[in-house]
């Protein structure tokens, strides 16, 4: 029926994938001095602060929160404002961190952002990956990858650092 949802992932879930996502970045970032993790607004920002916070406890290296924010809907006439100055960036590490991964348009038009500036190293995070890709972007690092139809709808709700995953 329209208007209901399904739990996809509870709290919990949510919690033990933000975890092993940073546990992946630590180890696949463990060379560097610092490492910029940079959230899409807002949902995505929220998981990188999540991801930040576990990265803070369990890594050796620097890690710095950035948020980006762009027009999804004109992406080309407003241009993306990234927290810091993109020379910032400038042979940097780099992980992006979006909510949901669906036909990679978000993401493609962050990560042109972000590569306008010198990136020593650039992975790519989601807490969801839907797959109907329609840009050739791909995530890294992924929580949970989910096939859905075109008509259904993921929903990620963050209350403080609660975390659920609902499908529409």
């Amino acid at each position: 029926m329209k208007g209901e949802k399904t739990l996809i992932l509870d709290e919990l879930q949510c919690r033990q994938k933000i975890d092993r996502i940073a546990h992946e970045i630590n180890e696949n970032f463990s060379e560097a001095e610092k490492l910029f993790v940079v959230g899409i607004a807002k949902r995505g920002y929220k998981i990188a602060e999540l991801i930040n916070k576990v990265l803070e406890e369990i890594c050796s290296f620097e890690t710095i929160l950035v948020k980006i924010e762009l027009d999804k809907d004109h992406p080309h006439t407003n241009e993306a404002k990234l927290g810091v100055p993109l020379q910032d960036l400038h042979e940097q590490s780099v992980v992006l961190v979006d909510d949901v991964l669906n036909s990679g348009k978000t993401l493609i038009y962050a990560l042109s952002h972000i590569l306008k500036a010198n990136i020593k190293l650039l992975k790519t995070t989601t807490l969801v990956d839907r797959r109907h890709r329609r840009y050739p972007v791909r995530a890294d690092y992924v929580g949970l990858t989910l096939s859905t139809t075109l008509q259904e709808h993921i929903s990620v709700e963050i209350d403080d650092s609660n975390v659920k995953v609902y499908l529409k």
